[in-house]
C-alpha cells in the first residue's frame, strides 16, 4: 500500500487531439507530472477525457499512449492506487484499463474521504440541470445495443468516423476559449448547490468545463480541474489543505 501523503486529481488530458505531434508532447508532460507526484502520492485520480476518443474492440485498442499507460501501471505496481473516471469523450473504455495497469475504473461520480474532509468526485458530464440534448445522446452511447453496434465495424474504418466527427470539438481545435458564464448559468455549479442541500461534502472535484475553477457552495467548495491542452492544472490533497495548482508553467 502506498505511504503517500497526498492526493492528486486530474482531467481532461484529451490525448489524440489536436494532432499526434501536439498529443505527443502533451502526452510527455503529464508523464512528468505522474513521475513527479507518484514521490508522494497516496492516491490519484484521473477523472475522465484521458484520451479524445477511445473504444475497446474485443482484441484492439486505439493506437498511441502508451507513455502514459506504462507510466500508470508503473505506478499502480508500486502500490499507489490510480483511479480512472470515463468522460463523454471515452466513455467506451471497458476492461482493458482495469486489467492491463491495474487502475479502478468508475462511470459514475463517487465520494470519498481524506484527511477528514468528503470529496464528491466525477467527470461532471451530464450533472445539473439543461444539456438535455447531450443527456440524452450518452443513454444513446452507454446502451449495449449502440456498442454491439459500433463494435461491428473495422477498427480501420470505426476509429476514423470517431477521430473525424471529433475534429469540432473544443478539444480538436486546441483554442481556450471557454469562459466562465456566471454561477447561475453553470450547470455544475447549480448542481453542487442543489446536492449539497441534502449531502454531507466539503469538496467537490470535477473535470469536463475545461476551466480552472474554485467556487464556495454554501459549506463546501466546488473545483473544476481544468485542462491539459492550455491549462495544464491539476488539485493537490493534505493534510494541510487543498489547493489547484498548474504544471510546468
Amino acid at each position: 500500500m502506498s505511504k503517500g501523503t497526498k492526493v492528486y486529481f486530474a482531467s481532461d488530458f484529451h490525448l489524440g487531439a489536436p494532432d499526434e505531434k501536439t498529443s505527443l508532447e502533451r502526452e510527455k508532460k503529464i508523464v512528468r507530472w505522474l513521475d513527479h507526484i507518484s514521490s508522494d502520492a497516496k492516491e490519484i485520480f484521473l477523472v475522465g477525457d484521458l484520451f479524445d476518443f477511445w473504444f475497446e474492440y474485443k482484441r484492439a485498442i486505439p493506437k498511441g499512449f502508451v507513455r502514459l499507460q506504462g507510466k500508470i501501471a508503473e505506478i499502480t505496481d508500486q502500490g499507489i492506487p490510480v483511479h480512472v473516471f470515463t468522460g463523454n469523450h471515452d466513455m467506451w473504455i471497458f476492461d482493458y484499463l482495469p486489467k492491463e495497469l491495474g487502475v479502478q475504473l468508475y462511470r459514475e461520480p463517487i465520494q470519498r474521504e481524506f484527511f477528514e474532509k468528503k470529496f464528491f468526485i466525477g467527470h461532471g458530464d451530464g450533472l445539473g440541470p439543461g444539456d438535455k440534448g447531450y443527456k440524452f445522446i450518452k443513454k444513446v452511447f452507454a446502451s449495449k445495443i449502440s456498442q454491439w453496434l459500433f463494435a461491428r465495424l473495422h477498427p480501420n474504418f470505426g476509429i476514423w468516423l470517431a477521430e473525424k466527427s471529433s475534429k469540432t470539438s473544443r478539444a480538436k481545435t486546441g483554442k481556450s476559449d471557454e469562459i466562465f458564464h456566471g454561477e447561475e448559468r453553470e450547470w455544475l455549479v447549480q448542481f453542487c448547490k442543489e446536492h449539497v442541500k441534502s449531502h454531507q461534502v466539503d469538496y467537490y472535484v470535477f473535470g469536463h468545463r475545461h476551466l480552472p475553477l474554485e467556487i464556495p457552495i454554501s459549506d463546501a467548495i466546488y473545483y473544476n480541474l481544468g485542462e491539459w491542452i492550455n491549462h495544464c492544472t491539476y488539485l493537490e490533497a493534505s493534510a494541510d489543505g487543498v489547493m489547484l495548482k498548474k504544471w510546468e508553467s
